[in-house]
């Protein structure tokens, strides 16, 4: 068990029977009161965001939850498939949870299983992708002044905005928490 003092940024707590990760938390302290953490969970199942007030002696259960590399293989209609590194056993998690992973997946790269319970629930991407540039638009010169951005299609399908020199081909690296352009990828 926990107290409120232990939640921080990306702290795993268990609420309702239910795995949660802190986005955001903010101690609270205000005069002749006791104090109060505010924060705001997100829960790894559905991905509802929750905002929880913690009072001074709150127990908190953490969640019980593990990790396992597992290579993606594919996604259909069923949902995405991976083969796990150490079983060999191939997973499927519901488009529904890796919905917005899957942007930035690409096939035989391995990523971090989520398991809760024993059953996995989500997939972690890391901090930064390397996608490669499939599609984009020049910029005429006489349109460069300042940040000037234009949108490119990744090998995966997402669209996002890139600066106006990257061209076509190019490999870059992608904030997947943000999901914006970070920075060319070095060979």
């Amino acid at each position: 068990m926990m107290d409120m003092n232990d939640i921080r940024v990306g702290t795993l707590v268990k609420i309702d029977g239910q795995p949660y990760v802190c986005l955001w938390s903010d101690f609270m302290r205000t005069a002749q009161r006791k104090p109060v953490r505010r924060t705001k969970l997100k829960n790894l199942i559905t991905g509802n965001v929750l905002e929880q007030t913690f009072k001074h002696g709150d127990k908190i259960e953490e969640a019980d939850v593990t990790r396992s590399k597992a290579g993606y293989l594919y996604s259909d209609e069923q949902g995405a498939h991976f083969m796990d590194n150490e079983t060999y056993e191939e997973v499927t998690l519901p488009k529904e949870m890796v919905a917005e992973q899957l942007k930035f997946m690409k096939d035989g790269t391995d990523y971090a299983l989520v398991n809760f319970e024993g059953k996995p629930i989500t997939c972690e991407l890391p901090k930064k992708v390397e996608l490669k540039v499939v599609e984009t638009n020049d910029v005429s010169r006489g349109d460069t002044t300042g940040n000037v951005l234009k949108e490119a299609t990744l090998e995966t399908g997402a669209v996002i905005k890139v600066p106006a020199f990257i061209k076509q081909g190019e490999v870059i690296r992608i904030n997947t928490e943000t999901e914006e352009y970070a920075e060319r990828a070095t060979e």
